[in-house]
């Protein structure tokens, strides 16, 4: 017969009993915290929605959300309840990342984020398949993802001044729509293999970059109308560029260059070309033309378009032709005087 002390039973009863009510009482508090964590979170995402549509207007039959100059180095997801958006204009905020989010604004047709800290193109912007106008000038993008070759609407794509930039994934080809590219001031040593294949490019920018020769079949840019490549490394034009029939015009100033395709002077419809400050193996001074000195001020870039331009190009590519001629009689006749 075992004897059990009643106060014993008691105590042991007790001290469970304290303990239930201990383990319950936490619980409660736990619970206490996450309702008033997640009440602070909404009152949080409220706050940031109603500061969101202050930033919400219509411009020109188009939903616009427009940031500038305020500090939004990151997006707050409670931005995706504004999928109707049809156009981002974010500038100067210092903004670090495109959202992933970002595939969710199926209705975006221009996104402008320039001038912020952008560091990464994210791989679902490729789903953005209604997207004309892909703007990032002034961030600092080092690479581009092959995944942007999906927005098959792209018209417009600058990446200006990202510094690092120095290649593009050859799946760009498939930018059927592209029409304007801008790569200026970036770390380019090579013209995109991906930019001799889009049918519809008219207007490419790769000035400030460190290019030092062109393609050979650069011509297979039929439809190409405006050429930038000012401040490179370039030393000699390739012989197709006279079959680029439809470009207008074609800046070359602060390259290498030491002469003019001679037969550039058939490029008809050539009508801005500016050859400013290239070692050009020649002298030429336009009849009635002088260069104003410094001191002298002026409309500088007046006065280099009409010293360097389609005038001085074709009177470079005469000069040349002249001397070449008079070296060759002169070689002749040095030859026919020695067999005498």
């Amino acid at each position: 017969m075992v004897v059990v002390a009643c106060g014993s039973v008691s105590s042991i009863k007790a001290l469970w009993e304290t303990r239930i009510k201990r383990v319950q009482e936490e619980k409660e508090d736990q619970t206490k915290s996450s309702r008033s964590r997640l009440s602070v979170g909404a009152w949080e995402d409220r706050a940031i929605l109603a500061r969101l549509k202050e930033k919400l207007q219509t411009e020109e039959g188009r939903l616009v959300l427009r940031i500038e100059q305020e500090d939004w180095k990151s997006l707050p997801g409670c931005l995706i309840q504004f999928t109707q958006v049809q156009e981002w204009q974010i500038h100067r905020t210092g903004l670090q990342k495109i959202p992933q989010f970002i595939s969710s604004f199926q209705n975006l047709i221009v996104l402008d984020l320039s001038r912020n800290g952008v560091s990464e193109i994210p791989k679902p912007i490729g789903q953005l398949t209604r997207l004309k106008e892909l703007l990032l000038s002034y961030n600092r993008i080092e690479s581009v993802p092959e995944d942007l070759s999906g927005c098959e609407s792209l018209e417009r794509l600058e990446l200006a001044m990202n510094r690092d930039l120095s290649e593009l994934p050859d799946q760009l080809r498939n930018l059927k729509k592209l029409n304007h590219l801008d790569l200026s001031m970036n770390a380019f040593s090579l013209m995109p293999d991906c930019l001799l294949h889009m049918p519809a490019l008219e207007w490419l920018d790769m000035g400030g970059n460190c290019l030092e020769c062109l393609p050979e079949d650069i011509d297979r840019m039929e439809t190409l109308h405006t050429l930038w490549l000012q401040r490179n490394e370039l030393q000699r034009l390739p012989e197709n560029i006279i079959r680029m029939q439809n470009l207008t015009t074609l800046v070359l100033s602060s390259n290498r260059l030491s002469d003019i395709p001679p037969l550039m002077e058939d490029m008809s419809r050539l009508r801005f070309v500016n050859f400013r400050d290239n070692p050009l193996s020649l002298e030429v001074t336009l009849p009635g033309k002088r260069r104003k000195s410094s001191e002298e001020g002026g409309e500088e870039e007046e006065e280099d378009r009409e010293l360097f331009g389609r005038e001085f190009m074709q009177l470079y590519i005469q000069e040349a032709r002249k001397r070449a001629h008079a070296f060759l009689n002169m070689h002749r006749a040095n030859s026919l005087h020695h067999s005498l």
